[in-house]
């Protein structure tokens, strides 16, 4: 724990934890959508074991950054592209984001309601569990591999963290009722994961989309919906 004693590692610690914090809130947002689907007695149990999962899933690749390196390796070349086992798991990543969140927009158009409303599609704990765990691993790794490139010790990283997945479960509650409350941000929110796989997919064939321009769109929209629920609101 000498790194206590280095304020070039408190340094390393605050600025990982915000963006820890920041990558974190995909996940908040898939977990919140897809808790929707259980009974209200379930959905924080579901909430907590499925942000324990990411926190436990960031630190086994923190602790395995052997395993991490040799991802980066080249498995095989498509198109000239070099394909790695990190860009088959983001890539595949990308596309079950973007096949489940069309298929929930689809839901939500067709006023199919989660958690047991008329025509709803109700999922079992353990269906909900594993999508989360499916999800949680592509969202780990990218964090993993960003929090390697930002931190030089691993003991910085796992406490950056928990953390990090600490105030995420603090407010995965507040978050999930904001969103299920209003259904136009249940879409806005879908959209994101949308976009969010459209840059997996992108990363995992080395064209790079830059994360400032896909966090300001999603702010953006973000920023406009809050003005359109206030003026209907007042109307």
């Amino acid at each position: 724990m000498n790194w206590i004693t280095e304020p070039d590692a408190w340094i390393a610690l605050l600025t990982l934890t915000s963006l820890e914090i920041v990558l974190g809130i995909d996940n908040i947002i898939f977990i919140s959508i897809l808790v929707e689907r259980l009974p209200e007695a379930q959905r924080k149990r579901a909430r907590m074991i499925g942000l324990s999962l990411a926190m436990g899933m960031r630190i086994l690749l923190l602790l395995s950054l052997s395993w991490m390196m040799r991802l980066s390796g080249t498995l095989f070349t498509v198109l000239r592209n070099d394909i790695s086992g990190r860009d088959i798991i983001l890539i595949a990543g990308g596309l079950f984001l973007l096949t489940k969140s069309t298929r929930e927009i689809h839901e939500k158009i067709t006023h199919e309601r989660h958690g047991g409303g008329a025509g709803a599609k109700a999922m079992t704990f353990g269906a909900v569990l594993t999508q989360i765990a499916l999800l949680d691993v592509i969202f780990s790794l990218d964090s993993v591999i960003t929090a390697i490139g930002m931190a030089e010790r691993v003991e910085v990283m796992v406490v950056a963290v928990m953390i990090a997945v600490g105030v995420m479960m603090a407010f995965a509650g507040t978050v999930s009722r904001f969103i299920a409350e209003r259904p136009t941000l249940q879409v806005l929110a879908l959209s994101f994961l949308l976009l969010i796989g459209i840059a997996l997919i992108g990363d995992g064939l080395e064209m790079h989309i830059p994360k400032g321009y896909i966090y300001f769109a999603m702010a953006f929209s973000a920023f406009v919906e809050m003005i359109n629920l206030r003026s209907v609101r007042h109307a």
